[in-house]
């Protein structure tokens, strides 16, 4: 009878064994799931959100003054369109905050001075005249109104572990 029972403790001793040497691979298995150390985490910030939404704005502010200048009234023209897209700069610079990602963004009048010769000099625009830049704003006289043409901006995107630098001229078309 003794030795009935050393047979039955081996025998659970062995199983014991193979059960563990077979939960070896499950258990590593189980270690690595979700790691993948060639995955970034964090994608890089590009900007293209922050262009976007300055379009819709420069859209936006271009509808709101049609009309509303005379051609000689152009300065006012562009104080206009700056007041009216400060508030989206500064609604965009708080927008992603809580995603770590934040914005700077600026008027660029060197860059609108560059649009302006290209596109109002010898684009199509060409045809109604001269355009004038004020401080990243571009106007130009259209059958007696000053109407908005483009706005230029330096964007900066700053994100958690990389940061983006871009200048876009947006052109209201038309």
């Amino acid at each position: 009878m003794g030795l009935a029972r050393l047979n039955r403790g081996q025998l659970v001793l062995v199983a014991a064994a193979v059960i563990a040497i077979g939960l070896v691979p499950i258990l590593f298995a189980y270690l690595q799931l979700g790691f993948h150390p060639d995955v970034d985490r964090t994608p890089a910030v590009a900007g293209d959100d922050a262009v976007a939404y300055l379009d819709r704005s420069v859209h936006d502010a271009a509808a709101a003054t049609a009309g509303d200048y005379a051609a000689h009234e152009s300065d006012d023209l562009a104080d206009a369109v700056r007041d009216s897209i400060d508030d989206d700069i500064e609604a965009l610079a708080r927008s992603r905050l809580e995603e770590g990602v934040g914005y700077e963004v600026t008027y660029n009048a060197t860059a609108a001075a560059g649009w302006e010769g290209a596109a109002c000099e010898t684009g199509p625009g060409a045809r109604f005249g001269d355009c004038a830049a004020d401080g990243g704003v571009v106007v130009q006289p259209r059958a007696g109104d000053a109407v908005l043409v483009a706005v230029a901006f330096d964007v900066r995107a700053i994100g958690p572990e990389s940061t983006a630098e871009l200048t876009v001229v947006i052109d209201v078309g038309g």
